[in-house]
């Protein structure tokens, strides 16, 4: 496959510079050493090569190699030491960053490959999600979540969303939201706030993509719902019994008045399938209560269930598109295993603790750690050469320790001259 431009590791590069050259700088010119562009870019490099901490990003460049490659890939010209970067970087505005994801999202959009995210013809799901990526009852700064239980313990909080598909193993992550130690508001901001507004964002950056928002239980309620309608967005939400009690008692009563659906099919390996929905029913019991549609599902082996789970969504459900609504939610557990469950065991190291700063440090590390996630992600989507490399190494985790050490000793003037170094090195001699 013929990586196209924009696709490529330079075309991604000169859209981060491009946003990094635009990031508006309060600091006095005459005393200003490392632009924010280079600053913002050495990080993302440190995150790009996924080096397990910031004093071990330092130390790598006492090699001359590898900071000749610093300047060669990521066109650094001033390269700052530990204690610059975070001073500046935690000065910079999430905000200022957060377009880069959209001009990631663009050329993938212009080149087909998210035709294959596209599902009932014309939707794409987003799935939604809440995690910390750093927690401590020690280590915090004036940005830390706080909540007390036996122990007091702080956090950094995001709501991240993702497009997926069912049987597509690559995300696209999109800008997260920050949940915040303040709403503007006398209390602490809290994940379901957040993720309102995240709908409104994603809204604004993608007016014309219709979403089919993903999420957990959390999420099923009548104001987060009410915002993604709003939206013009569709939604798939899981609805525990013990959230939704009002919703499973007029569930159980249309059993009782066999109203309630039912479909089921045996498949190949002896696992039953079984299908249940009914549409229109009252999600709660305020009375000004949002109607919506219920559908539930069991996989069982046996006597054994092996899998159970509940869903509401404003699709009416009949028997045509029931499996795939029920395909659509499980998806939903795609955003824990590709994106946090990879960011904290595959190498990007989301859970270290780079920096807090006073402001905006940590939260833009994690934007810098997800900017390089969603690279190589596009990789994965549109390189052969970047995937034959991965193939070549075994894992992920051995392809970077390959590509740290040999930048270590040779010096390469782009991307493609390293991932061949390491497919063909026979090449080079």
């Amino acid at each position: 496959m013929h990586v196209k431009k924009d696709l490529s590791f330079t075309g991604l590069r000169k859209r981060l510079s491009g946003v990094f050259c635009g990031i508006s700088d309060g600091r006095d010119p005459e005393k200003t050493r490392h632009t924010i562009h280079d600053v913002l870019m050495s990080g993302l490099a440190m995150m790009y090569f996924q080096e397990p901490s910031m004093l071990q990003f330092q130390r790598s460049l006492e090699d001359e190699a590898h900071t000749n490659n610093l300047k060669t890939l990521f066109q650094v010209s001033s390269i700052p030491k530990d204690s610059q970067m975070r001073d500046v970087i935690d000065e910079v505005d999430p905000e200022e960053i957060e377009p880069a994801f959209n001009l990631f999202f663009r050329p993938l959009q212009r080149g087909k490959h998210l035709e294959r995210y596209r599902v009932f013809d014309k939707y794409y799901i987003a799935s939604i999600d809440g995690g910390d990526y750093f927690g401590s009852e020690k280590v915090h700064c004036p940005g830390c979540l706080k909540t007390e239980k036996k122990t007091v313990r702080f956090a950094h909080k995001i709501v991240q969303p993702a497009l997926m598909k069912p049987g597509v193993k690559q995300v696209i992550p999109l800008a997260p939201e920050e949940v915040r130690n303040t709403d503007g508001s006398q209390k602490q901001d809290c994940e379901i706030n957040a993720g309102k507004r995240l709908i409104k964002k994603m809204h604004r950056s993608h007016p014309k993509l219709s979403f089919i928002i993903v999420g957990d239980s959390l999420y099923s309620k009548q104001p987060m719902i009410e915002e993604i309608l709003s939206c013009g967005n569709h939604y798939v939400l899981v609805a525990k019994p013990d959230d939704h009690k009002k919703l499973m008692e007029w569930v159980c009563e249309m059993r009782l008045l066999s109203e309630v659906i039912h479909m089921e099919f045996t498949d190949r390996r002896g696992r039953v399938h079984i299908y249940e929905w009914v549409n229109d029913v009252p999600l709660n019991d305020n009375k000004k209560t949002l109607m919506v549609n219920y559908f539930e599902y069991w996989t069982k082996e046996g006597d054994k269930t092996a899998y159970h789970n509940s869903w509401v969504t404003d699709f009416e459900v009949d028997d045509d598109n029931v499996e795939e609504l029920v395909k659509i939610g499980r998806c939903r557990w795609k955003i824990e295993n590709e994106v946090f469950n990879t960011l904290k065991n595959q190498g990007y190291h989301i859970e270290h603790n780079y920096g807090h700063g006073k402001k905006h440090l940590s939260f833009n590390f994690f934007l810098l750690n997800l900017l390089a996630f969603s690279m190589h992600q596009i990789f994965e989507l549109t390189d052969n050469l970047y995937m034959a490399v991965r193939k070549k190494c075994g894992s992920k985790q051995a392809m970077w320790e390959r590509l740290r050490s040999i930048l270590t000793v040779l010096i390469f003037n782009t991307w493609e001259d390293l991932l061949q170094r390491v497919l063909t090195p026979m090449r080079f001699l």
